[in-house]
């Protein structure tokens, strides 16, 4: 391993360029140990991120704003400080946001078409990634203000799969999950109000974990769609997801929602204990059909088998789920109405998305109230499975992930129907505000990712994440990386037997 040591023009200090090493460090916590060691300076890890975004944009297309300028300036800075002896739990590591979080200088379009104002602030978690030394290099696409579990729409294309690009990463966090899963950045932040980090991690082949509901601050906003939906790391591995989480975690004076500290990469190191878990086929009543795909059900008995063989007890049993949709939907559909109002032209906004409005503006008021105030009563009767067991395992989707344009083009109802079908396991979590942990559970035949769920009561984050690292020792999910790129799809035959 040869070191270069000449002066590097950007930071004025030794370059230290570390040219096999530099494609070595593919993880959030060695990027971040090799910086505070002085085995790679920042400039190095951010413009190899950059170049790799720039080489993928045509084909994974994970990014709706990429900083590159400005993240050069500051990895530059932060090989200063790094070099004055300053060390901080991400100074020089980049990351990427979602395009629903506010970074200064960049519009938050949230997935929407039309020219959106520069943000004058940060949003907290920003701040705080920031405080923490970490390098923004850019916001990920999502698909229009979140809704659908497929990362397309036409103010920027279509996001693909690095698994293989015929099919969606996910969404509405699919960008961040590509970018991941494409070695693109070593962990990146979504947001999750009906499974949109955890079902792009089982799509992805990543560890996508949905926190405490305000264990991350959603300022400027008290709380993000009346509650439903907070902030969450996605990385290949267990450590890494909960280092960010870490670093992410944390409150405004602002906020609604204000949970007691966790120390989420202790736990990541920590034996979980022997536990007793459910394992839950039945989704949720939304009276629609939701067929399990066989590839799904055969993954998830895996995992259930290697958590039988680590000690632990597991057996089928089911929550009492109740009709926890009808508080759903009001909320849900009252968030998009409020994004909706921030939009500067609603005209160039989806027909779904105008549908979802509307919906959300009738059940607004005594309904929407009504939606709220039974949460306790929900949390109470699904939470009595917590008695009897540690651990809830389900799928983190019914199906493998879809082809590129199998969901974009529907109606609104169709569209909603199909994405229930494909997505049943993950929205009743929002709901109660409860942590979840979406883990890799292997591949489908035809080789694409798939995931199982790991759900705990309130405030259980440390136990899942116990529970998810003990998984990855044994399972190994995160050495395994996509092969090559296959070509892009040509969506004009979706739907025609492609």
């Amino acid at each position: 391993m040869s070191v270069d040591e000449s002066q590097d023009s950007e930071t004025g200090a030794p370059a230290r360029h570390i040219g096999a090493a530099v494609g070595e460090l593919e993880g959030l916590a060695e990027q971040a140990q090799a910086l505070a060691e002085g085995r790679v300076t920042s400039t190095a890890l951010v413009r190899r991120s950059l170049e790799r975004i720039e080489a993928t944009q045509g084909t994974v297309n994970a990014f709706r704003r990429v900083r590159a300028e400005a993240a050069m300036a500051e990895a530059a800075k932060a090989d200063r400080r790094l070099a004055a002896g300053e060390r901080l739990p991400l100074l020089g590591v980049p990351v990427a946001v979602k395009d629903d979080t506010d970074v200064a200088g960049e519009p938050t379009a949230f997935g929407c078409a039309g020219e959106f104002p520069p943000k004058e602030r940060d949003a907290e978690v920003v701040r705080r990634l920031r405080a923490a030394g970490a390098i923004i290099v850019g916001k990920t696409n999502a698909c229009e203000l979140g809704q659908w579990p497929f990362t397309e729409g036409p103010a920027f294309g279509n996001t693909c799969n690095p698994w293989n690009l015929a099919h969606t990463p996910g969404g509405s966090s699919g960008g961040s999950a590509a970018a991941v899963a494409a070695g693109l950045v070593p962990a990146a932040l979504g947001t999750d109000g009906a499974g949109s980090v955890r079902i792009p991690a089982a799509w992805s082949h990543l560890v996508g974990i949905k926190p405490q509901r305000g264990r991350i601050s959603t300022w400027p906003d008290p709380e993000a769609f009346q509650g439903i939906t907070g902030i969450g790391p996605l990385a290949r591995t267990v450590e890494d997801a909960a280092l960010l989480l870490d670093v992410a975690s944390g409150n405004h004076d602002g906020d609604l929602h204000r949970p007691p500290a966790i120390a989420a990469r202790e736990a990541a190191g920590r034996d979980p204990g022997r536990l007793r878990i459910a394992l839950s086929w039945k989704p949720a009543l939304t009276f629609t059909r939701k067929p399990l795909h066989p590839d799904v059900r055969a993954a998830v008995t895996g995992v259930a088998r290697t958590l039988v063989r680590l000690g632990h007890f597991v057996e089928e049993a089911e929550p009492d789920y109740g009709l926890v949709g009808l508080a759903f939907v009001p909320r849900a559909t009252a968030g998009v109405g409020e994004w909706a109002e921030r939009v500067p032209d609603r005209s160039l906004l989806d027909r779904r998305t105008r549908e979802a409005a509307r919906l959300g503006r009738l059940l607004g008021g005594p309904v929407l109230r009504r939606a709220r105030a039974v949460e306790r009563r929900q949390q109470r009767r699904i939470g009595a499975l917590f008695g009897p067991y540690d651990v809830l395992l389900t799928p983190t989707t019914a199906t493998p992930p879809p082809r590129i344009g199998t969901l974009a083009k529907l109606s609104g109802w169709r569209t909603d129907q199909a994405m229930i079908a494909a997505c049943p396991y993950a929205w009743p979590w929002n709901v109660l505000g409860w942590p979840g942990v979406s883990v890799p559970a292997g591949f489908s035949a035809d080789g694409l990712p798939l995931g199982a769920q790991l759900l705990g009561p309130a405030h259980g984050e440390p136990r899942l994440i116990s529970l998810a690292a003990q998984l990855q020792d044994d399972l190994r999910w995160h050495e395994r990386r996509p092969a090559g790129h296959p070509a892009p799809p040509d969506i004009t035959r979706v739907g025609r037997g492609a």
